[in-house]
C-alpha cells in the first residue's frame, strides 16, 4: 500500500524518511527495494518482551530499516541504558537477539535490579509478526 501511495508522488516531493509499523520482513523488504534512497524507520509498538525488542531491531535492520523508533520499549525497560547498549551488538550481528536478552538479564542482576519477567518469560516472542523468521 505504501508503494502505491509513493508511486503518485514525484521524486522531489517524496519523503526522505518514512516511519512505519513493522508488518513483517516481506513488507519492509519490498519497500526498501522499491526506493533505496528512502530511509525506513520502524516503530517499536507496545513494550512487549525484551526478546520482542531485540528481535524487532534485528529483523527490521535485516529487512532494510535504518532507524528504530523505540520509545516505549526503551522507556519502560528496567534499565534503559543497558537495553540500548545491546542494540549495536544485535545490529552488527555480534550477538543474536536471544543472546542479547541473556546479556540484558545479566546486566540487571549485576546492578541488583529486579526484572519484570523471568529470563524464560523474557525470551519469548510475543508479537506474531516477529515469529517464524529464524536468524
Amino acid at each position: 500500500m505504501i508503494i502505491r501511495v509513493l508511486a503518485g508522488v514525484s521524486r522531489a516531493e517524496r519523503p526522505a524518511f518514512l516511519k512505519m509499523v513493522f508488518n513483517g520482513r516481506k513488507a519492509a523488504e519490498e519497500l526498501a527495494a522499491h526506493d533505496p534512497s528512502l530511509v525506513i524507520g520502524i516503530l517499536g509498538g507496545s513494550a512487549g518482551t525484551t526478546r520482542d525488542c531485540f528481535e524487532l531491531l534485528h529483523q527490521g535492520e535485516k529487512s532494510g530499516a535504518r532507524v528504530a523508533l523505540f520509545g516505549r520499549k526503551i522507556n519502560l525497560a528496567e534499565s534503559p541504558l543497558d537495553l540500548v547498549a545491546l542494540f549495536r551488538p544485535v545490529l552488527e550481528r555480534a550477538v543474536t537477539p536471544a543472546e542479547a536478552v541473556k546479556a540484558y538479564h545479566a546486566a540487571l542482576k549485576a546492578k541488583k535490579l529486579t526484572p519484570r519477567r523471568t529470563l524464560d518469560d523474557d525470551m519469548k516472542i510475543t508479537e506474531s509478526v516477529l515469529e517464524g523468521y529464524g536468524k
